[in-house]
């Protein structure tokens, strides 16, 4: 067999992307809508992106229970076993707990991408290049393999990852982890020459990771070994025992449940063109603008003595500004969001505002 037909992709694709409210919504979040105007959405181009270096029928989708009618209409090539519904939102270490158990009862000798559904590639030829060499590498040493994007500018929406000892090509021991920094911590990282963004992208074999679950999150690998192995080649037992064991799950991230405490973290530092298309900002900087420098997705803008802004507007409806510099103009028709884009990250408190104030109809 290949050493290709033991490479799988799991593709996370169950967030609500709440700082692009009122855009993305919980009844459909960003990844499902086509936010770049290319007539693919987000799901299907990190879809499109995998699967000339993973067979397709080695893609799992994990999502939430709710989105499934949606992920089957966009991807119609899988088959419906290759789509994982969660049954409760617990965040990633869970998630990618289940993805590591599942494929491992079908392919003992399999090695993992792990990606998020929204990122976007501007240059996939080098993307793939470092997927491939990533897939070497955990094939042939015992690591967690992250991807470090390296860095344009100092981010505080990102985290970081300092990079170690170096250990051959563009691989190298993890040093550090950090959240996300304020500006002044954030430049010293830049200056240093040290740090790059954490893609969250991530690649292992499919024994390391359960190992490393099992020795750090021992709660949630208790969970997934409680089932016979069969369990998980059967589409109607696995879901009836996830259905009861996987809302028990602890709600953590693989960053800090793993990522952060395990000794076999490395980190391959690439250079393809990222964006996780996280926020308003992200989506202006890669789109078209025009001779003041405003972005307009698809909508009619008359704007005077105003630049640097993005207009997202649904409908027929006609935006004119005069003297605005530096906005986010989103009109989802029930809702209008106008805000600094400084301040874009007070937009998922936002939303939680409007949620107690009015319940769950603007969410």
């Amino acid at each position: 067999m290949d050493k290709r037909d033991h490479r799988y992709c799991v593709i996370m694709c169950g967030g609500i992307g709440s700082r692009f409210w009122p855009y993305s919504r919980t009844r459909l979040p960003k990844q499902f809508i086509d936010f770049l105007g290319t007539g693919r959405t987000l799901l299907q181009m990190s879809f499109d992106r995998i699967s000339s270096l993973v067979p397709p029928q080695n893609i799992v989708i994990m999502t939430n229970e709710r989105y499934a009618d949606e992920v089957a209409a966009q991807l119609p090539e899988l088959a419906r076993d290759q789509i994982l519904f969660e049954p409760a939102r617990r965040n990633t270490a869970p998630c990618v707990a289940w993805a590591a158990w599942h494929i491992a009862a079908r392919d003992p000798e399999a090695s993992i991408i792990v990606t998020p559904a929204d990122h976007v590639i501007t240059r996939e030829a080098d993307f793939h290049k470092s997927i491939l060499a990533g897939f070497d590498f955990v094939e042939n040493h015992d690591a967690l393999l992250t991807l470090g994007i390296a860095p344009t500018r100092p981010e505080t929406g990102y985290g970081y990852i300092q990079v170690g000892d170096h250990v051959e090509g563009d691989f190298n021991k993890v040093k550090t982890f950090t959240e996300k920094p304020d500006i002044e911590l954030a430049k010293v990282f830049i200056a240093t020459g040290e740090f790059f963004w954490n893609s969250g992208i991530f690649l292992w074999s499919v024994e390391a990771i359960r190992e490393a679950i099992r020795k750090y999150v021992p709660d949630i690998a208790q969970i997934f070994d409680a089932a016979p192995a069969e369990t998980y080649t059967s589409p109607a037992a696995e879901r009836e025992f996830i259905d009861e064991a996987y809302p028990t799950c602890m709600s953590i991230s693989i960053d800090f449940s793993v990522m952060e405490k395990a000794d076999n973290v490395y980190v391959e530092t690439v250079h393809f063109g990222w964006n996780d298309l996280g926020t308003w900002s992200a989506l202006y900087d890669l789109s078209p603008k025009n001779s003041d420098t405003n972005v307009t997705q698809n909508c009619n803008v008359l704007s005077y003595n105003s630049r640097g802004n993005i207009f997202a507007v649904r409908g027929e409806k006609l935006i004119v500004v005069d003297s605005l510099e530096d906005y986010i103009v989103a009109d989802a028709e029930d809702v209008l969001l106008i805000c600094p884009k400084a301040r874009e990250q007070e937009i998922k408190r936002m939303v939680i505002d409007a949620r107690l104030k009015f319940g769950e109809k603007y969410e």
